[in-house]
């Protein structure tokens, strides 16, 4: 019976993690069926977020600003990242679905479901004392923890993207802030800097929890998901607001890839881990919502000028090439042209 169970909720993880449209549509389903997992919500705002960065990199100003190698190399992280989270967080939420289903967990199928023995106790926790904020700290600092030793620190994605000068100049231009839309066209969120630290990851994760369920904009966010489906574009709200943007933005669905990913030699990281991770559950100020648009269209005006100045760029490096070609053509032609006088004479 166990392993029943246990196939049925691989079989319906993998099914789920297509690509990140299923993710999306899949954690907010799960949040509207089972709000008190607030974790839930929170993912599927961040999964949408990833699928506006992971288009954004064929837009037609990346095209110019990084080279089909690094955005498929910035894609692949990207996509491996937000795969993992699904592969590891999703069972455990059909897990809770079936135990309250059922009235009664069974916690030996966490175990056998991979579940890290952190959640295990977390999730003990929470069915017995039903700590709503608790649980969302628990799953951020676990997932945090999942990417940090199975991507972040893994090769290729270490040496080649998060110790480049390429991932610094994205992280500042693009990839660092998380954004809140809503109907009326207003944008809130927040952005951290250096994505390669756990703690920041972790605080940042706690901090975007504290502004997404704030009563004053709460409800705002939830119609704006409710009425707009994914689609990796940043029109999903983009149709709502008042300006535009120059840039090209492609829904997801028939511009990238999908990816065939899978998860060799699995460990569990807190049996390996040395932080002080109670210290982690410290609860964050209270965060005053604060209106980003105006920000965001400074953003992409920043990100327009590097466009711009990369294009100036190779427009001086095509016509330093071109002048150097002409000289040397001269150069070749000169012999050839005093052979040719010189006969004449």
């Amino acid at each position: 019976m166990k392993k029943h169970v246990i196939d049925a909720i691989k079989k319906q993880t993998a099914q789920g993690n297509l690509d990140n449209i299923s993710r999306t549509v899949l954690y907010e389903q799960f949040y509207n069926e089972h709000p008190e997992i607030k974790w839930a919500l929170l993912a599927g705002l961040v999964s949408r977020n990833a699928g506006w960065n992971m288009t954004d990199l064929w837009s037609k100003w990346f095209h110019v600003l990084i080279t089909s190698e690094k955005r498929d190399l910035l894609f692949s992280t990207y996509e491996r990242a937000n795969w993992t989270i699904f592969a590891d967080a999703f069972p455990q939420l059909l897990w809770y679905e079936r135990a309250k289903k059922k009235g009664k967990p069974d916690y030996s199928l966490l175990a056998a479901l991979g579940t890290s023995r952190f959640m295990q106790n977390e999730w003990r926790r929470f069915c017995e004392k039903g700590d709503e904020e608790r649980l969302c700290t628990a799953l951020i600092i676990n997932e945090q923890f999942v990417i940090e030793g199975t991507v972040l620190r893994k090769r290729p994605y270490q040496n080649r993207v998060f110790e480049t000068l390429l991932y610094v100049a994205e992280e500042h231009a693009h990839f660092s802030y998380v954004l809140f839309p809503t109907k009326s066209g207003k944008l809130y969120g927040l952005y951290t800097r250096d994505f390669r630290d756990v703690q920041k990851r972790i605080v940042f994760g706690k901090q975007l929890a504290k502004l997404l369920f704030h009563p004053l904009i709460h409800a705002g966010i939830i119609r704006f998901l409710q009425d707009t489906p994914p689609t990796g574009s940043r029109y999903d709200y983009g149709q709502y607001m008042k300006w535009s943007f120059s840039n090209t933005s492609p829904p997801l669905r028939g511009t990238v890839p999908l990816v065939a990913h899978h998860w060799s030699n699995r460990k569990d990281w807190y049996l390996r881990s040395e932080e002080d991770i109670e210290a982690l559950f410290a609860e964050e100020k209270e965060i005053e919502p604060v209106e980003r648009t105006n920000w965001l269209q400074m953003k992409m005006s920043e990100l327009y000028l590097l466009m711009k100045l990369k294009q100036l760029l190779r427009l001086g490096e095509r016509s330093q090439g071109e002048e150097k070609h002409g000289r040397r053509s001269v150069l070749r032609k000169s012999p050839t042209e005093e052979t040719r006088f010189g006969r004449g004479h």
